[in-house]
């Protein structure tokens, strides 16, 4: 029997996310085949910009390819996915880079090839319709800016808070934690923690908040910046009989993190768009190679859920 190896084939072939191309129709001309390429492929977060990018390959007339790393520490394997795409020809790119500087090689190859970058969800070094074409992102500082303002009101603008970083090299996130801080000391709160790192997974965010147990035990606050250190340290207050006594605020959103805020041990989540982050990086790459010029930057928006709003409509469309 041969099944089994040609399964093991299989699993290979999609465990960095892989998406191949819609078939094309029989004698129509082949469209675009355009390639997006995410920070990792495990988290709701990317699922759902994978979502909106397919919903949009059709009405933009391109072949979408989904492919990235499985974890979102994985640098090397994002710049190869990169330039094997450059190498494959593709027609244009959208990339949201694991490292701001780390990725800007690849990203300068594919330029000099005549293939269009858009830039999704994390800046790269360089500007912005001059060294790619576009930025198709959250405004992250002002949503780590949201995040320290409203856990200030919660503690009523007193109160020792900590906070769990990333990962170094993650521009998105880092915007969010300055943004962050920003606001604890406009609001008088001090942050007691500032400079742990929770890591790419979910496993290693919850060690490290575990680490900081009787940091977390004096504390009245604490601040997530994305969805994994989120789930991690819902996980150590959970453990260590905080959860609804520490006052957290997160990013980003999940099933067990909605379920969560709608139990009271997430007090709120800075919610963004990415069906609509997939969606616009896709169609500003179809305007591209139609020779249409395109905004240099363009702020998907992002918003602030509570148990009191989840149910709002415009909020309860970025919780599902």
């Amino acid at each position: 029997m041969r099944l089994a190896p040609i399964l093991g084939l299989l699993l290979l072939a999609t465990a960095c996310g892989d998406s191949p191309a819609t078939p094309e129709t029989p004698g129509a001309p082949a469209k675009p085949r355009v390639a997006v390429i995410p920070k990792g492929t495990t988290h709701v977060f990317w699922q759902a910009v994978a979502e909106g990018a397919r919903t949009a390959a059709a009405p933009a007339g391109v072949d979408v390819v989904w492919k990235g790393p499985l974890q979102e520490n994985d640098r090397a394997q994002q710049i190869q996915l990169v330039q094997q795409f450059v190498g494959e020809g593709i027609a244009g790119l959208a990339l949201a880079p694991l490292d701001h500087t780390a990725l800007m090689p690849a990203v300068a190859a594919a330029r000099a090839k005549g293939i269009p970058v858009v830039i999704f969800d994390s800046a790269l070094n360089g500007v912005p319709g001059e060294d790619f074409a576009s930025y198709v992102a959250t405004d992250n500082t002002r949503g780590g800016e949201m995040a320290g303002a409203h856990l200030g009101s919660l503690l009523g603008g007193k109160g020792k808070v900590v906070m769990l970083r990333y990962q170094v090299g993650s521009a998105s996130t880092e915007q969010r934690e300055t943004g962050f801080l920003t606001a604890c000391k406009q609001a008088g709160l001090e942050v007691v923690v500032h400079n742990r790192y929770a890591g790419a997974t979910v496993g290693e965010a919850k060690t490290q908040a575990l680490n900081l147990a009787d940091t977390l035990r004096d504390a009245q606050g604490v601040f997530c910046s994305n969805e994994s250190a989120t789930a991690g340290m819902l996980q150590a207050l959970e453990q260590l009989g905080l959860a609804g006594k520490v006052r957290f605020v997160g990013f980003d959103s999940s099933p067990p993190l909605v379920a969560a805020l709608r139990g009271g041990t997430i007090d709120a989540l800075v919610v963004q768009d990415p069906r609509r982050m997939g969606e616009l990086s896709v169609q500003l790459l179809a305007d591209l190679l139609a020779k249409k010029p395109v905004p240099p930057v363009v702020d998907t928006g992002a918003v602030i859920a509570t148990k009191a709003n989840a149910d709002e409509p415009a909020i309860a469309r970025l919780l599902r």
